[in-house]
């Protein structure tokens, strides 16, 4: 059954469908609670236009005509409404527990802006007096509604600093994607940190989220290894050389550098940024408290801790990027 399974897949991506090896493994998994075709149906389907492929390779490939549903409004409903719960469960889930993908990809990051210097049109502000000289020669030298400009906004800069050490091993791939949706909506710095500093924001530009996690993997020599960010975060302080940035760390705080290099290092990066968000999957956790080193280091010089342990909790942190 299974490889029958898997052989509908590829006639699928043959038809065009976004079968990645992901919505495989959600499919599978689904065919143990519900019908073959509405297992498909649900974790095979991105967007309305594949309904129509999906049903020509079912019946291509399985025969027979595809099931409908019985449209009645009370079971239409219900059905929304038992979606829309499991949903809301799984925004709560802890993301080192379940295949968190689909939640991370429909996620709608907005930028933080900042005040740009250029002048553009306005209903207030300043006065635009060439504006409101040449709409009075315009009319004749009769006195015209004054023209005003003030200053717009411009996205600001956001780099995220993903820990991909051993302790965060649960969690690298949920963020790597994380940090792939945002480099598809705003301008973002992605670097990954272990035992060494790596750039990987040019691989994260990569559309597909698979080839995109793949490339990032390849270019990433201590994935789960150890972990410095003391050492890291100096080499980044050496190599960054913009001011104003919105930095987010996502990173559980374990070091095994020196904790005062850490301290320093985070000083050094605090005077540069606008603001520092620290993001750590434990502080999700009911009775957390700050007790390692990392964290107590670098705690001084951080502007916000948030969780960053689920979907939900990565929601709240694109609206505390949004608001810095």
């Amino acid at each position: 059954m299974t490889e029958a399974c898997v052989g509908f897949t590829r006639v699928l991506r043959g038809a065009g469908l976004q079968c990645g090896p992901d919505r495989v493994q959600a499919f599978l998994r689904a065919t143990e609670h519900v019908d073959l075709y509405w297992a498909g149906r649900l974790t095979l389907c991105a967007d309305p236009d594949d309904l129509p492929r999906y049903d020509a390779a079912y019946r291509a490939y399985f025969g027979g005509t595809p099931p409908r549903p019985r449209t009645t409004i009370e079971l239409d409903s219900m059905t929304v409404g038992v979606a829309a719960s499991d949903v809301e469960v799984l925004k709560h889930k802890d993301i080192s527990e379940f295949n968190a993908a689909p939640l991370i990809a429909r996620l709608n990051p907005l930028p933080p802006r900042r005040r740009s210097r250029r002048l553009r049109k306005a209903r207030r502000g300043r006065l635009d007096l060439a504006r409101t000289v040449r709409a009075m020669i315009e009319t004749g030298g009769e006195i015209a509604l004054p023209r005003h400009r003030r200053r717009g906004s411009k996205p600001r800069r956001l780099v995220l600093l993903i820990d991909v050490s051993g302790s965060m091993a649960a969690y690298s791939d949920a963020l790597l994607r994380f940090a792939h949706v945002i480099a598809h909506a705003m301008p973002v710095e992605v670097r990954t940190i272990g035992t060494r500093l790596t750039r990987v924001t040019r691989q994260l530009r990569e559309r597909d989220p698979e080839r995109a996690l793949r490339a990032a993997g390849r270019a990433i020599p201590d994935y789960e290894g150890g972990t410095r960010l003391g050492d890291a975060l100096r080499r980044f302080n050496q190599q960054w050389r913009q001011r104003g940035a919105v930095v987010v760390l996502f990173s559980d705080g374990w070091e095994r550098g020196d904790p005062s290099l850490l301290a320093t290092e985070m000083a050094r990066l605090r005077r540069v940024s606008h603001k520092i968000i620290w993001a750590n999957p434990h502080a999700g956790r009911s009775g957390y408290r700050p007790v390692q080193q990392g964290v107590l280091a670098a705690l001084p010089h951080v502007d916000t801790m948030v969780a960053g342990h689920s979907v939900h909790a990565l929601e709240e942190l694109l609206k505390e990027v949004r608001r810095a």
